[in-house]
């Protein structure tokens, strides 16, 4: 945990539950302009040099590329853009400049009327994972809980004392299981996830223990067993009829059902994968 200080523990911050969308836009404005001052995104889009005027980086046109592949406009250039952003155009942004940061490795001093360096090799996973950093740095100070992941997407951030589930690697080597898990996750933690994205995320999860159903008969007495599925089966989850008991608070529930599942399947692949090891 970062150290708190006296406001904070005394709890008269006056930002105590984070700091607004604007306040966290001109935390990012400053850490951009140092990774852009230093070097970070000269590959991709670019330097200025005092005799070459306007050096052009892999991307020619940065406002063009965003049309492209974000679909907006006026998102660019992102120091002069960048306070009046809505959420969505902040994490559309944050996933783009991942795309494109590398660190800059060696290069050519140009000392002339203080040009400086002219970066000429760069190391691309060095610069995401610093970027990376700093980025979860500010997103760490937002009153919402996001964070960018280690494959540059904005993910809701883990419940609090969850956080090491998804770090854990799930031990096995079935691409099934594997797939589908990553997939259901990815899912559920998308920035923007709807209702119907979380219950389907937890339906895959059930739908990844019926297909381990047969290795989870010889660990569980066949009441659990049953009791397992139940939630997924009877609680508007996996199936559709009049049978179904959906007077719950969704919300709460769902989070309740793709932690319980998820955590049920690294117990299960983990006492399969021991019991293996004997």
């Amino acid at each position: 945990m970062p150290h708190q200080y006296y406001s904070q523990r005394k709890g008269t911050n006056p930002n105590l539950k984070g700091l607004p969308l604007k306040e966290i836009l001109g935390l990012f404005v400053r850490v951009f302009g140092q990774f852009r001052s230093d070097g970070y995104f000269d590959e991709a889009f670019g330097f200025t040099c005092v005799d070459a005027g306007e050096v052009q980086g892999k991307i020619r046109d940065p406002e063009l590329e965003m049309l492209l592949t974000i679909r907006k406009k006026g998102l660019w250039p992102v120091q002069e853009k960048a306070l009046v952003y809505q959420e969505d155009d902040f994490f559309d942004v944050l996933e783009f400049l991942f795309q494109y940061v590398s660190k800059p490795i060696d290069g050519t001093m140009h000392s002339h009327n203080g040009c400086g360096m002219h970066w000429e090799t760069y190391n691309q996973i060095l610069g995401r994972k610093e970027f990376r950093e700093k980025i979860n740095g500010v997103l760490a100070h937002y009153r919402h809980r996001f964070e960018l992941s280690p494959g540059g997407e904005v993910l809701h951030k883990p419940e609090a004392g969850f956080e090491p589930i998804f770090d854990a690697d799930l031990p096995t080597s079935d691409k099934n299981v594997l797939s589908r898990v990553t997939a259901a996750t990815l899912q559920y933690r998308r920035h923007g996830s709807t209702t119907e994205d979380r219950r389907q995320a937890v339906r895959d999860l059930a739908d990844v223990l019926e297909y381990l159903r047969p290795k989870v008969k010889a660990l569980l007495t066949n009441a659990d067993e049953k009791d397992l599925f139940n939630i997924a089966n009877n609680f508007g989850v996996r199936h559709h009829n009049d049978k179904q008991r959906t007077a719950y608070d969704t919300s709460i529930w769902l989070s309740w059902m793709f932690y319980f599942y998820l955590s049920t399947i690294h117990v299960v692949l983990r006492k399969i994968d021991h019991d293996a090891a004997k």
